[in-house]
C-alpha cells in the first residue's frame, strides 16, 4: 500500500538520539548538570502559579529562553531519584506548551508566544528524555515516572485537541514523538510491571487518539502512515495493540455505516467513550480513508500464530543473546500472550463483519470498551489481567507461570465471544440481518485475505504449505539478514521456523484454535448472509468450502472442539441459501451432527469451553431441518469428495438417508430443551411424511428400492434401526414419540402439544402395510397419557394441563378415524371408552380390572374441566357416529344431513305449490319437541311421496350439539319383506253355518241343589233370615217392590230373545265377515313419542347429579311454539352453527422486490398467471379440493354463504371473478375432517370490493346471524354465547373457573344469560396467511396491515376490533433454485404460537408442502383455541343455541296438555 514512499522509521531514531545529546549539560558530569538543573528549574517552577501567583516571565529574549530549554532537556533525563526535579521540569514544560492555546498562561516567556510552533516542536522532543525507560529502578519510582508520564500524555492531546495554531511541521513532530515513544516502551519484549507495561494502554491511546486528530487538522503523509504501520508491526506481542487497534477501527466503522447505508441501517452501539473517539468535523472522505488505513495498519493478524516472525525484532534478537542459558528469539515467556491477542484480533474483524451484516448489538462494547467490559467478553480465569486505569486491558505476565492448559487461556474467550456472539435467527429468537447490507463478496474483498488464512491455521493445508516454505528455506545456506530498519540483526534459521519441537507447549498451533474458531465463524456469517439471486465469486466459494472441509474433520476421539462448534451455531442458513455446490460438505456436516446431537453428554476437546450447549444443539438442529430431505431428492447423485480425486469416498445422497434418521431420532432421544424438541418433532413428521409421499408417488407405492427389509420390521431390533422404508419409519417415530410423551415431556405443555401434533399426523399417513399392532399400541399410550394427566394432584391442574387433555382426546379421535378396525378390538374399545368416561365424569367405572363396575347413577360427575368434558364428550360422539362412516353421502363437506323442512316439504303429497313454500310455511306442518335440554326434534307425520305403503310413518329432523340429521321411521309389525301380503280374503273358505235352530228346554230355576232340604240346619243357617222374617220384620212394602222388579226383567229378556231370533244377524241370517277399512290416518308422532320411552313422565330426582349437570330437572319431552315468526330464524341460526371448527388461510403470491399491497394482489390477476412459478400453482393444488361455492354446503372463507344447502336462493348470486381464481367468488379451496374446515383463499381486488360492499350496506343486520369464528371471544363471566360463527363478541361463555383446585369438587355447570347479548371485549380472530416469496428478503418488507383489508369473512361484523397485524400467523414459503422449498414462520410471540410440523427454516420437498401447511395451519388454530379460556367447542355452542330457543318458545304444559298437543294435528 505504501511500497513506494520512504519510511521515517530513520528520522525516529535520531529524534530520539537526539533529545539525549541536545543539552550542553552532558558534556559535564552529571552532579553539576543536576546542580545547575535544580537550582533553574526550581525558580522557573515558582512563576507557574502551582503554590504562588502566576507572574509574567522574566525571559524575554531566544537566548534566554533556549538555555533554559537546555537546562530542563537535561532535568527530564535524570534518574528517577530526583522525582520532585523531574516534575518540576514537566510542569515548566507542560505550562509553556500553553503557547500554542487560544489563550496562553501568563508565566509563559514571551519568545515562545510569538514563535508557539517552533518552540513547541523542541519541548515535544525533549519530552523523549522522560519516557527513557531507566534500568534497575524501584516499582514505586516507576509508578512516579509513569505518573509523569502520564500528565505529559495528556497536556500533549489537549494541546492537540484545542490548539488552533499547530502547523503541519508542529503536527508532524507530535506523530513522530508518539511514535518514537511508544517505539521505546512497547518494542521490547514485555516486563511485568516496568514502565512499559504500565503506560502501554495509555500510549497506544494517546497515539491513535491523537493520530485520528491529525486526519481532520492535517492529514499525515504516505510516509507516515508506512511508518505508523512498520511500528505497529514491533509492537504486535503487546495485547493492548490489539485492543486499540479494535477500539478505533469499531468507532470508524460506525461512522462510515452511518454515511455509507444512511440513518436506517442498524446502528453499531459502541461505549460511549469510543464514541468520542472520532474527532469533530470529521469529513465522510477523511472517515473512509482513515478506516481503511487502520485496519490495515497492524498488518495480516495470521502473523500472530507466528512467534518466531513476531519476535524477529532486535530486542527480542537482544533477550535471546543475553539469557543465561541461551533461548531463542520465540521462547520470550511474553509470546505465551500471542493465542489471545490472535483471537482479540478476530474478533475484532467479527466484529466489523457484523457491524456491516446489521448485527449490532451491544455485546461488541466488551471489545472496545474499558476493562470490566472488556474482560466480561475475554478473560478466563487462568488469563493474567493486568490494570492500570480504567482503559487497560488484558496484559502478557512475563513472571507468571505459563498455564498447563493453555487452550484456557484462549478458549473460554473464543466460547463466551464467538459461540454467543450471533444471536441465533433460529424460531424467530434472532436478529434479523439488515435489509440493506452489502454483498458478501463487498465484505469477503475487504476480509477474505485474513480470515480465510486464520480458518486453515493448524489445518492439512496450512500443514502443507509450511512444510513446502521449510523445504525451500532449507536449500538456503543460513544466514544473518540485516533488516532494513534500525540495523536489528534476524537469525534466520529456517529448520527451527517450522519444527514444532522448538515451540514451548504453550505456543504450538493448535492453542490458536480459538481464533480459528472465531475465524471460521465469522466467514460462515458472511456466506449466511448472502440474499436470494446473490452472486458469490466461485474463488470465494471454493476457499471457503475447503476450509470448512479441513475444519470439520472429525478426530479420532470424536470429541467437539471449538472450531466445530463454532462453524455448527453460525452456520443455521447454510444449506437454504442456494450456495453452488454447498452439498459437498453434506457428509463432513452429518459427521459434525453425529458428534454433537446424538449423545446427551457432548465430549469436548477441552473442558475449558464455556459455551451455550442448548443453543448449539438448536443450531445443529436447524442445519438438520435444511438437508433432511436432501437424499430422497436427489437420490443416487454422487456427492463428490474435494481433496479426494478418486471415487473411492464417494457418497451418493441416498446412502446419507439412514444416517441422518439415526441423527434425528437419536437427537430426539436425548433432547432436554423444548424449544429444541419442537424442532425435532417438526422434523420427524417432515421425514415420515416425505418418505411416505415418496414411496406412494415416485416408486408407486412400492419401496423396493429404499428398504433393507421391511417385513418383519417390528420384531427385530437390529432391521429397525437398519431400515429407513416409510414403514419402518412410522414404527420408529410412533413408538419413540409415544414413549417420551408418557416418559417425560407430560409436564411441557408445548413438547406434549407438538408431540401430539406430530401422532396426529402420523395417523393420517397412508402406509400400506400399517401394523394394527403399533396402531393399537399408539392409542393405548395415548390413552394412558390422558389417564396420568388425569390423576394428577389438584394443585397440578391448570389451564395448561387441561389444554394437552383436550389435545389428546383431539389425537385419539384422529387415529380412531384414521383406523377404524381399531374399534374391533375389544381391549382397544375399552380402553378408549374407559377414557372417554374419565373425561365425562373425572373417575372410571372399574379402577382396575378386578373391581366390581360402579353404575352411572352411582357415581358423582366431577370431570377435570368443562373443557375436558367436552372434548371427551365430543369423542364418544366420533366413536358413535363417524369412525368408519366419514365421509358420509353427503361428501366431507359436511357431518349433517343435508336436509331441511323446507327440503322434505318438497318431497310430501301434501304441499302442493311446491315452488311457492316458505321456510315459515314449513316448519308449522312440523311439531317440535326438545329433549335432554340439548336436542331438538321435528316431527312430520306426513309419508314422503315415494312411500305408498300405508304405515305409521313419521319422518324425524334431530337437531343436536353435534349436527342436524335426518331420519325416517315406520311402525311394522311385519319384515318389510313381508309386508306386501294381503291379511284379509274375499272367501276365507269357511263351512256353511247350519240353520237348524235348537229347541230351547224351558226349565224352573232353582236357587239351591234338589237335596237341601234334607240337611239337617245349623246355628249358622239361622243367622240368614228368610223372606217371611224379612217381611215380618221390615214390612211388605219393599219385598213387593222386589218382586215387581224381578217380574219386569222377565218380561224383558223374554222380549229380547224374540227379536234376537227375528233379526239378520240371527246365527239363522249370518253373513260372511268383512275387515274394516284400511286406516290412512296415524298419530305417529304420539306413537313414535311413546315406543322410544319420551312419554314416560315419572318424577325425576334433581338430587342427582347426572340430571343437575347442565339439565335442570325438568319433564323428558319439552313442546317448542312454532307459531311466533322468529322461530324459524332461530331455527336457521342454529344450521349455520357448523358442528366442526373453521378456519381460513389467505394465500399471496409476492414477485422479487414487491412490497405493496395492491402490487402482491395485482399478481393474481388474470393476465399475471402466467408469469407465476409453476410450482406454486401445484402447491395450491395439493392444498385443498377446488369446490364450487354455489353448491358448497361446508365453510367457503365467508360467512354470508357458509353452511347453506344446495340449490338455496342464496347460493345462485354469480360473480364475474374469474374461473381460475380461488378467491371465494366461486371457487375456493376447501378441506375438511371429521372435526374442522378449512378454505384456502386467494385474495384478488374482488374480496376488497366485496368486502366495503358488505360492510357498507350492512348485509348481515343481525347480531348473531352468522356465529362467531371459532375462538376468540373474550367475555364477562354473566355472558353467555349461542352464535358460533360471526361475531366474536356474541361468543361470551365463560368457563366457571372456580371448579379447579377444590378440596371437594362440586359438578361444574355452565353459567346462562341471554345468549344474543353481544360481548364488547370481543378479540378479533386471528388470520393465518400462506406466502409463496420468489425473493427470501421479501418477508422482511410483506405489507401485513395492508393486506388484512383482503382478509375479512364477514364475521368481523359488528366487532368493535378488527383482527391486528400483531396477531397474523404467516407461512412464507421460498422456492430454491434446487426445487426444495424454505420456510419461515412468523407470528405472535405468544406461548403456544408456533405449531408443528412446519418450523421456522425447515426446508421441505414439493411432495409434501400441501400436507404439511395445512397440517401447520390447522394445529395454529387448535392451539389458540386451547390458549383462549372462554372458547367453547362447536357442540357447546350448538348446545347453549338449542337452550336459548327452548326458553324463547317452549310451553308449558301439564301432563295431560301434552297428550292433548300429540292428538292434534299438524296444519
Amino acid at each position: 500500500m505504501y511500497s513506494e514512499w520512504a519510511s521515517l522509521s530513520a528520522q525516529i531514531t535520531a529524534n530520539s538520539c537526539g533529545a539525549q545529546c541536545f543539552s550542553v549539560l552532558n558534556k559535564f558530569p552529571a552532579s553539576a548538570g543536576r546542580e545547575v538543573v535544580v537550582s533553574v528549574v526550581k525558580q522557573l517552577g515558582t512563576n507557574l502559579g502551582i503554590t504562588q501567583n502566576a507572574e509574567p516571565s522574566h525571559l524575554v529574549k531566544d537566548e534566554e529562553v533556549k538555555w533554559c530549554m537546555d537546562v530542563i532537556c537535561f532535568g527530564l533525563s535524570l534518574p528517577l531519584q530526583e522525582h520532585e526535579t523531574i516534575k518540576d521540569c514537566v510542569n515548566v514544560y507542560c505550562e509553556w506548551l500553553t503557547a500554542l492555546h487560544p489563550q496562553p498562561r501568563i508565566s509563559v516567556p514571551k519568545p515562545i508566544c510569538e514563535d508557539a510552533n517552533l518552540y513547541a516542536r523542541q519541548i515535544i522532543n525533549h519530552f523523549h528524555n522522560l519516557f527513557v525507560p531507566r534500568q534497575g529502578e524501584s516499582a514505586d519510582t516507576i509508578k512516579r515516572q509513569a505518573v509523569l508520564c502520564h500528565r505529559v500524555l495528556r497536556t500533549l492531546q489537549q494541546t492537540a485537541q484545542i490548539s488552533q495554531l499547530m502547523d503541519r511541521q508542529t503536527w508532524d513532530t507530535l506523530l513522530l514523538f508518539l511514535l518514537a515513544i511508544n517505539e521505546i516502551l512497547l518494542a521490547p519484549p514485555t516486563v511485568k510491571d516496568d514502565v512499559g507495561d504500565q503506560l502501554c494502554e495509555r500510549v497506544l491511546s494517546v497515539l491513535f487518539e491523537v493520530w485520528l486528530l491529525a486526519c481532520v487538522r492535517s492529514f499525515p503523509s504516505p510516509s507516515m502512515w508506512k511508518t505508523l504501520q512498520e511500528s505497529c508491526a514491533m509492537w504486535r506481542h503487546r495485547v493492548a495493540l490489539v485492543d486499540q487497534w479494535n477500539r478505533v477501527n469499531l468507532a470508524l466503522t460506525a461512522r462510515l455505516l452511518e454515511f455509507s447505508y444512511g440513518p436506517a441501517f442498524p446502528q453499531l452501539k459502541n461505549a460511549d467513550e469510543d464514541g468520542q473517539l472520532i474527532p469533530i468535523g470529521m469529513s465522510n472522505d477523511c472517515v473512509a480513508q482513515t478506516w481503511y488505513r487502520f485496519l490495515r495498519m497492524i498488518g495480516n493478524p495470521t502473523a500472530l500464530c507466528s512467534p518466531h516472525i513476531i519476535s524477529k525484532s532486535s530486542h527480542f534478537v537482544q533477550w535471546a543473546l543475553t539469557h543465561e542459558k541461551g533461548a531463542e528469539t520465540h521462547q520470550h515467556p511474553c509470546l505465551q500472550q500471542l493465542p489471545q491477542i490472535f483471537l482479540n484480533a478476530m474478533k475484532g474483524i467479527s466484529s466489523q463483519v457484523d457491524a456491516f451484516l446489521g448485527l449490532s448489538k451491544t455485546s461488541l462494547i466488551g471489545l472496545t470498551g474499558g476493562g470490566g467490559a472488556r474482560n466480561a467478553i475475554s478473560s478466563s480465569a487462568n488469563t493474567t489481567a493486568g490494570s492500570t486505569g480504567p482503559g487497560s486491558g488484558l496484559e502478557g505476565s512475563a513472571t507468571a507461570p505459563a498455564p498447563t492448559t493453555p487452550t484456557s487461556t484462549s478458549g473460554p474467550p473464543s466460547a463466551s465471544s464467538s459461540i454467543n456472539s450471533l444471536p441465533l435467527t433460529s424460531m424467530g429468537a434472532g436478529v434479523e440481518l439488515a435489509v440493506a447490507r452489502p454483498k458478501c463478496n463487498s465484505i469477503l474483498h475487504v476480509f477474505h485475505e485474513w480470515l480465510f488464512e486464520a480458518a486453515h491455521i493448524g489445518g492439512d493445508t496450512w500443514r502443507q504449505n509450511r512444510k513446502k516454505q521449510a523445504c525451500e528455506a532449507s536449500k538456503r545456506p543460513s544466514s544473518m539478514i540485516m533488516e532494513h530498519r534500525k540495523g536489528s540483526i534476524s537469525l534466520s534459521q529456517p529448520n527451527s521456523l517450522n519444527d514444532p519441537q522448538s515451540l514451548p507447549p504453550t505456543l504450538t498451533i493448535d492453542k490458536y484454535e480459538s481464533g480459528r474458531a472465531e475465524a471460521i465463524g465469522t466467514l460462515c456469517k458472511i456466506f449466511c448472509a448472502k440474499k436470494t439471486g446473490e452472486e458469490i465469486l466461485p474463488v470465494y466459494l471454493a476457499r471457503f468450502y475447503m476450509a470448512l472441509q479441513q475444519c470439520l474433520k472429525i478426530t479420532e476421539s470424536r470429541e467437539c472442539d471449538e472450531t466445530l462448534a463454532s462453524i455448527l451455531l453460525h452456520s443455521s442458513d447454510l444449506f437454504r441459501l442456494d450456495l453452488d455446490g454447498i452439498n459437498v460438505l453434506l457428509p463432513g456436516f452429518i459427521a459434525a451432527l453425529e458428534i454433537v446431537l446424538p449423545d446427551k453428554d457432548l465430549k469436548l476437546k477441552t473442558q475449558s469451553m464455556v459455551f451455550n450447549r442448548t443453543e448449539l444443539r438448536r443450531s445443529a438442529i436447524n442445519i438438520l431441518l435444511s438437508i433432511m430431505v436432501l437424499p430422497l431428492h436427489y437420490q443416487t447423485l454422487p456427492i463428490r469428495d474435494l481433496t479426494c480425486e478418486t471415487s473411492e469416498k464417494m457418497f451418493t445422497f441416498i446412502q446419507l438417508k439412514s444416517r441422518l434418521m439415526n441423527i434425528l431420532m437419536n437427537a430426539l432421544q436425548v433432547e432436554t430443551d423444548a424449544q429444541n424438541t419442537h424442532m425435532l418433532l417438526g422434523g420427524l413428521l417432515l421425514c415420515v411424511q416425505d418418505a411416505v409421499t415418496f414411496e406412494e408417488t415416485e416408486l408407486g407405492g412400492g419401496n423396493a428400492n429404499l428398504s433393507h427389509n421391511s417385513s418383519g420390521v417390528q420384531h427385530h431390533d437390529a432391521n429397525l434401526l437398519s431400515s429407513d422404508n416409510a414403514h419402518a419409519l412410522f414404527v420408529r417415530a410412533t413408538y419413540l414419540v409415544c414413549h417420551r410423551l408418557i416418559s417425560s415431556w407430560k409436564t411441557d405443555l408445548n413438547v406434549s402439544l407438538a408431540a401430539l401434533e406430530l401422532l396426529s399426523g402420523l395417523a393420517r399417513l397412508h402406509i400400506r402395510e400399517t401394523d394394527a399392532l403399533e396402531c393399537k399400541r399408539a392409542v393405548k399410550w395415548i390413552c394412558d397419557y390422558i389417564c396420568y394427566q388425569c390423576s394428577r394432584p389438584p394443585p397440578a391442574h391448570s389451564k395448561d394441563l387441561h389444554s394437552t387433555i383436550v389435545a389428546a382426546f383431539q389425537c385419539t379421535a384422529a387415529w380412531l378415524m384414521q383406523h377404524p378396525y381399531l374399534l374391533q378390538d375389544k381391549d382397544c374399545l375399552q380402553t378408549v371408552l374407559e377414557v372417554v368416561e374419565l373425561g365425562i365424569s373425572g373417575t372410571k367405572s372399574q379402577s382396575k380390572g378386578t373391581d366390581i363396575p360402579k353404575f352411572k347413577d352411582e357415581k358423582e360427575l366431577k370431570p377435570a374441566s368443562m373443557r375436558v368434558r367436552d372434548a371427551a364428550e365430543n369423542l364418544l360422539t366420533i366413536i358413535l357416529e363417524q369412525v368408519g362412516y366419514f365421509p358420509s353421502e353427503c361428501g366431507p363437506e359436511s357431518i349433517s344431513s343435508l336436509l331441511d323442512e323446507l327440503a322434505l316439504m318438497k318431497h310430501c303429497n301434501s304441499l302442493v305449490p311446491a315452488a311457492a313454500a316458505s321456510s315459515e310455511q314449513a316448519i308449522a306442518k312440523f311439531k317440535y319437541f326438545v329433549t335432554e335440554n340439548s336436542t331438538i326434534l321435528a316431527l312430520l307425520e306426513e309419508p314422503l311421496g315415494n312411500d305408498q305403503d300405508p304405515q305409521p310413518t313419521v319422518t324425524l329432523l334431530i337437531r343436536g350439539p353435534f349436527g342436524r340429521h335426518a331420519w325416517t321411521m315406520q311402525l311394522r309389525h311385519l319384515p318389510r319383506s313381508k309386508s306386501g301380503i294381503k291379511y284379509h280374503a274375499v272367501n276365507p273358505g269357511r263351512p256353511i253355518p247350519m240353520n237348524d235352530v235348537m229347541q230351547r228346554l224351558d226349565s224352573e230355576q232353582k236357587n239351591f241343589p234338589d237335596g237341601v232340604d234334607k240337611v239337617q240346619p245349623c246355628v249358622a243357617d239361622y243367622s240368614i233370615p228368610t223372606i217371611e222374617q224379612m217381611r215380618e220384620q221390615y214390612g211388605t212394602a219393599g219385598i213387593r217392590e222386589l218382586e215387581s222388579m224381578l217380574e219386569n226383567q222377565s218380561i224383558h229378556e223374554k222380549l229380547a230373545w224374540a227379536e234376537a231370533d227375528t233379526s239378520a244377524d240371527s246365527l239363522s241370517h249370518a253373513q260372511e265377515c268383512v275387515p274394516p277399512a284400511v286406516c290412512h290416518e296415524f298419530h305417529a308422532a304420539r306413537l313414535f313419542l311413546s315406543h322410544f320411552g319420551f312419554l314416560g313422565f315419572e318424577t325425576r330426582n334433581p338430587q342427582n347429579p347426572a340430571e343437575a349437570l347442565g339439565n335442570p330437572p325438568q319433564r323428558p319431552l319439552i313442546v317448542l311454539d312454532t307459531k311466533s315468526t322468529a322461530f324459524a330464524a332461530d331455527l336457521d341460526r342454529l344450521d349455520k352453527l357448523s358442528a366442526r371448527t373453521h378456519d381460513s388461510v389467505y394465500v399471496f403470491y409476492v414477485k422479487s422486490g414487491q412490497t405493496s399491497a395492491q402490487q402482491i394482489i395485482g399478481n393474481m390477476a388474470e393476465e399475471q398467471s402466467a408469469s407465476h412459478d409453476p410450482h406454486f400453482a401445484s402447491m395450491l393444488q395439493t392444498l385443498g379440493w377446488p369446490v364450487q361455492i354455489a353448491e358448497h354446503s361446508g365453510w367457503t372463507g365467508f360467512a354470508h354463504n357458509s353452511w347453506s344447502l344446495k340449490g338455496t336462493p342464496e347460493e345462485q348470486l354469480k360473480s364475474t371473478a374469474s374461473e381460475l381464481n380461488y378467491n371465494g367468488s366461486q371457487r375456493v379451496l376447501y378441506w375438511a375432517d371429521v372435526s374442522s374446515e378449512i378454505a384456502f383463499v386467494v385474495p384478488t381486488t374482488w374480496n376488497l370490493r366485496y368486502n366495503s360492499d358488505t360492510s357498507d350496506s350492512g348485509s348481515i343486520s343481525s347480531t348473531d346471524q352468522i356465529g362467531s369464528s371459532n375462538v376468540w371471544a373474550r367475555g364477562e363471566a354473566d355472558s353467555a354465547t349461542g352464535l358460533a360463527k360471526s361475531k366474536s363478541r356474541n361468543l361470551s361463555l365463560e368457563l366457571d373457573t372456580n371448579r379447579r383446585d377444590v378440596k371437594e369438587p362440586v359438578p361444574p355447570t355452565r353459567r346462562k344469560g341471554n345468549v344474543t347479548k353481544p360481548t364488547l371485549l370481543a378479540q378479533a380472530p386471528a388470520k393465518i396467511f400462506l406466502v409463496w416469496l420468489e425473493s427470501y428478503e421479501d418477508y422482511l418488507n410483506f405489507p401485513l396491515e395492508d393486506l388484512l383489508a383482503y382478509t375479512r369473512t364477514g364475521e368481523e361484523l359488528h366487532t368493535q376490533q378488527l383482527p391486528r397485524a400483531s396477531d397474523c400467523h404467516v407461512i412464507f414459503v421460498h422456492s430454491l433454485l434446487s426445487g426444495l422449498l424454505r420456510v419461515k414462520l412468523q407470528g405472535p410471540p405468544g406461548r403456544m404460537s408456533f405449531a408443528t410440523p412446519l418450523v421456522d427454516g425447515m426446508v421441505l420437498s414439493r411432495r409434501v408442502v400441501g400436507n404439511l401447511v395445512r397440517q401447520t395451519a390447522l394445529n395454529i388454530s387448535r392451539r389458540r383455541r386451547l390458549d383462549n379460556d372462554n372458547y367453547q367447542p362447536p357442540h357447546v355452542r350448538r348446545r347453549l343455541k338449542v337452550q336459548d330457543i327452548v326458553q324463547k318458545y317452549k310451553m308449558d304444559l301439564s301432563e295431560a296438555e301434552l297428550l292433548a298437543h300429540l292428538f292434534q294435528r299438524a296444519i
